[in-house]
């Protein structure tokens, strides 16, 4: 059971669930097979990523903007977000009545800010991080007498993400364990209230993109402790330093949080891309690339992981699609050096494709310090289907006298 000292009770979530009625919608846990078949149990998909605004924030954004007195929603109220916060306070805000100002880091996913605008939110690009933009919201709080919806540093915040704790003990009662992306922890912690306050055996897991992981940090010196100099594509689980309110009850109740690279990243959201034929932004595909890291491990099912969301930029998502690709083995990208005359190009695509290797690009390289009068180097990329056929391809043109180079 919960300790009754805690900030946020099951009871405030049920009461949060109740005010929550009719404006979100339970989202759908869908089992994947081939995620089941890689980790050896029973695993389910919580998809978050369907939620409306497209992620799990306008539980907490709609739960704590709805508790606020006449006289503060009067006032407006400002946040600081990557994004689905944003988006999340908006569509609240669109939906009581209430004005709100954003402070968003510039490199914001651009369909991130068009959809907070979109809601009727008045926007302004502030630094790089969401810690940036946080200082800013707090100015603003200040200066307006705005009320500043924290993104995840508040009881009722974190109450409003635990509904969906409730909802995955009533889709898959008999769950073992529960992998949850994680930033800031407010849905870490809201759903580890949730579960743990009646069903104390399930193991929850938080897990971090490691180059912005401040809660391994933080839980090791016993404090939030700030994570410095982030660098990741998960925009969304990017925040420098945890909570207060999260913290404590993430280091109470959660049995761990781990980290994922941003190649595991990649290769989780190409995964479910192609086998769950669901969209998720990086920080959503969080906790899947956990479980494939850890494939084959001994893990306590039936397993949920939680699609934290899905607010991609179609661009991003191209890139992270090759990304993903090579890290899967998927594509290989190398130069090569031929006699310049003709059919000696021809002859190199012709031994590519006798190991069915497809070619998508082909580079003419004529002019170089390092090139004779009769050289040209070719720069290919290929596609192949996977790192075992990645080495019989190099093998291959290996055996035939190719010099190949890499980088």
């Amino acid at each position: 059971m919960a300790s009754p000292t805690l900030s946020v009770s099951r009871d405030d979530i049920l009461a949060a669930q109740d005010l929550l009625s009719g404006v979100v919608r339970p989202t759908p846990l869908e089992y994947s097979r081939a995620l089941a078949d890689r980790v050896g149990t029973e695993v389910y998909l919580k998809c978050e990523n369907l939620q409306r605004a497209g992620s799990f924030k306008i539980r907490g954004a709609y739960t704590r903007m709805a508790r606020l007195s006449d006289a503060e929603k009067a006032r407006g109220v400002v946040a600081a977000s990557a994004g689905n916060h944003a988006q999340g306070v908006a569509l609240a805000g669109q939906l009581l009545g209430i004005d709100v100002k954003v402070f968003m880091p510039h490199g914001a996913p651009m369909p991130k800010l068009v959809a907070t605008k979109a809601y009727g939110a008045t926007v302004e690009l502030v630094g790089t991080t969401i810690d940036e933009c946080l200082v800013k919201a707090r100015e603003w709080e200040a200066e307006t007498g705005a009320v500043l919806i924290h993104p995840f540093d508040h009881r009722d915040i974190v109450a409003g993400q635990g509904t969906a704790g409730l909802e995955i003990l009533d889709q898959c009662p008999d769950v073992r364990t529960i992998v949850v992306s994680t930033g800031g922890g407010g849905l870490l912690a809201g759903i580890s209230v949730a579960v743990k306050s009646v069903r104390p055996d399930v193991r929850i897991v938080g897990v971090q993109a490691e180059q912005a992981a401040a809660y391994p940090l933080s839980l090791a010196a016993g404090k939030p402790v700030s994570f410095e100099n982030m660098q990741t594509m998960a925009d969304g689980i990017a925040v420098g330093l945890p909570g207060d309110v999260p913290y404590a009850l993430v280091r109470h109740l959660c049995d761990g949080v781990e980290t994922v690279s941003e190649e595991e990243l990649s290769r989780a959201l190409l995964f479910l891309l192609e086998r769950a034929k669901l969209v998720v932004e990086p920080a959503g595909a969080a906790a899947v690339a956990h479980l494939l890291q850890h494939a084959g491990e001994p893990v306590d099912g039936p397993v949920v992981a939680v699609l934290s969301g899905g607010n991609i930029d179609p661009l991003l998502l191209l890139r992270i699609i090759r990304h993903g690709m090579a890290a899967a083995g998927r594509y290989l990208q190398f130069r090569v050096r031929v006699s310049d005359r003709p059919g000696h190009l021809a002859k190199l695509l012709a031994d590519c494709a006798a190991v069915d290797a497809n070619v998508l690009e082909v580079e003419h390289i004529r002019t170089g310090t390092t090139i004779t009068v009769d050289e040209v180097e070719i720069g290919l990329q290929l596609e192949t289907q996977g790192r075992q056929h990645c080495e019989e391809v190099l093998r291959s043109l290996r055996s035939k006298g190719y010099q190949l180079k890499f980088g």
